[in-house]
């Protein structure tokens, strides 16, 4: 399958060229840049030397059409939706990475987003492509979820489907590096206020919460709400979750671990720790992997869910090749079976 590239020289694209290259069923035909043209992207990106002989072209969807199967879009929130129109409407492919198709509710995108939306129709024809949860598109556009709410949703999954949890008890203290904020400079990001600090920031206003609670409640009706709040940490890649509910039952420890372990074994990406174990973010960067370790308080009956991803893999160019698997019916794990980085 021969694949076009859109906003190649974010951080998100540069990873899905990182993986795509060594995907045994992709050929990358062409990429583009709205900042950077006409010149070799080695000359951009020298890693990619000798491994990407490519110009950085304009945005042509009608060329891009002719030489693509396929087109992701790795461009920022309110562009894709911009650059998304006409392979829409001539029903060509897309795997969007921002976040301008995943919410279907009017004025959703409005709020959070502080933008126009989308047209109403492409929203409700895009599919969510939350990868582990499903084995076929229902549609050509695929609207790829946001890092924050891959990593609270597998967190959350087996509580809020198999309706363990008190509804109104979910509490999420969620953790990123600095490469989530994209490549576009700012004073939170600039080294000398990320350097030896950790900064809260978007405190109940995160984009991902509406996204989350859609999918949650699609899920479980009876889920109205979470607590969600989001910090800067100062590592350039990862995402660690800390979740909480408390369970309408009483559980064990080790009844606890067993929902976890039944509810993820089939899923290659999704790892349980083994009992007692939490992860931590070493062990995922550079990997399509989410690993999970789940606590249990007898006394309170607060339940625990450790969680980490990789924010660029798993949370952008990995799902959105995990999301390619499943359109073009290949096994799930092509192309993405990559040993994290490690130390």
């Amino acid at each position: 399958m021969k694949v076009a590239i859109i906003g190649v020289t974010g951080y998100s694209g540069i990873e899905l060229v990182r993986i795509l290259l060594r995907h045994p069923n992709v050929e990358i035909c062409s990429i583009h840049s709205h900042a950077q043209k006409e010149e070799g992207i080695a000359d951009y990106l020298p890693h990619l030397n000798r491994l990407l002989d490519l110009p950085l072209e304009s945005i042509n969807p009608k060329l891009i059409m002719e030489q693509a199967d396929l087109v992701f879009l790795a461009t920022p929130s309110g562009i894709s939706k911009k650059v998304a129109q006409a392979f829409i409407k001539a029903d060509f492919p897309i795997i969007d990475l921002s976040g301008d198709f995943r919410l279907k509710a009017k004025g959703q995108y409005e709020k959070w987003y502080k933008n126009s939306s989308a047209p109403r129709e492409y929203l409700q024809k895009a599919h969510y492509g939350l990868a582990d949860f499903y084995a076929e598109p229902s549609s050509k556009l695929i609207a790829n979820p946001g890092c924050y709410a891959t990593g609270t949703l597998l967190s959350l999954a087996p509580l809020v489907q198999q309706d363990i949890i008190e509804k109104d008890s979910i509490i999420v203290d969620a953790k990123s590096g600095l490469s989530g904020a994209g490549k576009k400079l700012s004073d939170s990001t600039h080294f000398v206020t990320s350097n030896e600090n950790m900064t809260l920031y978007k405190m109940n206003s995160h984009q991902h919460i509406p996204e989350i609670m859609q999918q949650l409640q699609t899920w479980n009706s009876n889920i109205s709400a979470i607590q969600f709040s989001t910090s800067l940490i100062p590592v350039t890649r990862g995402i660690f979750i800390t979740a909480y509910a408390k369970s309408k039952e009483q559980l064990t420890q080790s009844q606890l671990w067993e929902i976890y372990h039944a509810f993820y074994q089939e899923k290659p990406f999704v790892r349980v720790q083994a009992r007692d174990v939490y992860p931590e973010l070493r062990q995922i960067i550079g990997s399509n992997f989410c690993d999970i370790g789940v606590a249990y308080n007898e006394v309170t009956k607060i339940i625990t869910v450790v969680t980490v991803l990789d924010n660029l893999v798993k949370g952008a160019a990995g799902q959105a090749v995990q999301n390619l698997n499943h359109f073009a019916g290949w096994p799930e794990e092509t192309g993405l079976d990559l040993v994290p980085i490690y130390p």
